[in-house]
């Protein structure tokens, strides 16, 4: 026999449950959603709105979300799920060589067969527990030692401190599908001053033929990713490892790469080498587009103002979802708008 208490739960459950269902099954099917653009001037283009001036849209039917995608690069409703496109893959960064004579000291590497940096997670116990992730680097330059690598070096780097800014062009890797690992390989002789190189303002980059960019890497940290258009891209961040001496990359996130060698002869009593390295960066990589959220199911339709920050002509599209226990379902509305 059930208890007074299991049947008030059993009400309280079923009572509801009956309410969550009668908001669902109060929703407005998705076909009656219909978007209107509040405007004096309608023609074959579409709407016209004056710069400067919001253009409006007036809703009908009550769907339980709405999203707007307002047709400008990075809000365009056909590359919502767009990751990839074929462009030109450019790195471009700052060097400076701010100590140091030697020649051929600094080298740009590129792989498509380097197996990674090697690490584990280490949980340390204590006041406060961490969950560190500690590197491997013998078996890391095992892979750097193992792998194919193909020197990419400008021929114009800096002499001095004054700064040189290059560019190299990927694009032949990008057309071969492969994942690139991007590295500069520091080398130093014994005998004289080592070289100390600074990079800075380094961007990966993929730029489309109709004239976006969008970046893939930079000096970021991994965990801070990239930011295209509003939306963001993975990062894959830098990491550096010496290979003989203990001279290493000095990695500051979001500003530069320094490595400093000895810095008198005296000190500089052995050969040295040390990388840093970025990737597996994919050079066709892409930011999807993304929309903005206009309604969700706990308010009602109103009209919605949006303004364009540049003329031209834009397909607004807004995206109507209803989604309950029972049904799925979605439309679009496409507004052409121009904007003069």
């Amino acid at each position: 026999m059930l208890s007074y208490r299991n049947i008030i739960a059993t009400i309280i459950a079923v009572a509801a449950i009956t309410s969550c269902n009668k908001s669902q099954l109060d929703l407005a099917p998705i076909s009656s959603f219909d978007v209107q653009a509040d405007s004096m001037n309608v023609s074959h283009d579409g709407a016209s709105y004056s710069l400067g001036s919001p253009a409006i849209f007036n809703f009908t039917g009550n769907p339980a979300a709405i999203t707007f995608f307002s047709g400008e690069v990075g809000h365009r409703y056909n590359y919502r799920n767009r990751t990839s496109a074929t462009g030109i893959s450019r790195l471009i960064f700052t060097n400076a060589l701010n100590a140091g004579t030697q020649a051929n000291s600094l080298h740009v590497m590129l792989s498509t067969d380097f197996k990674g940096v090697v690490g584990s997670r280490t949980v340390i116990q204590g006041v406060v527990t961490t969950n560190t992730l500690v590197y491997d680097t013998a078996a890391t330059q095992a892979n750097i030692a193992a792998a194919s690598w193909t020197d990419v070096t400008p021929s114009k780097l800096a002499t001095n401190a004054t700064a040189v800014i290059d560019t190299i062009d990927l694009s032949a890797y990008a057309a071969a599908g492969k994942k690139v690992f991007v590295a500069f390989k520091y080398t130093a002789q014994a005998g004289s001053v080592q070289n100390k190189w600074t990079i800075t303002n380094l961007t990966l980059s993929n730029n489309l033929t109709d004239g976006t960019i969008y970046n893939i890497g930079n000096l970021a940290a991994y965990n801070v990713p990239i930011l295209n258009y509003g939306g963001t891209t993975f990062n894959a961040g830098w990491m550096a490892f010496p290979v003989s001496n203990t001279y290493n990359w000095a990695i500051t996130a979001g500003s530069s790469l320094v490595i400093t060698g000895a810095s008198t002869a005296a000190a500089a009593t052995s050969n040295a080498e040390a990388w840093t390295l970025m990737g597996g960066c994919d050079l066709t990589t892409v930011t999807p587009d993304i929309g903005v959220a206009v309604k969700n199911i706990s308010v009602a339709p109103l009209p919605f103002k949006y303004l364009y920050t540049a003329a031209g002509k834009y397909d607004a599209v807004f995206a109507a979802t209803n989604l309950t226990t029972y049904t799925q379902d979605s439309i679009t509305r496409k507004i052409p708008i121009v904007i003069k």
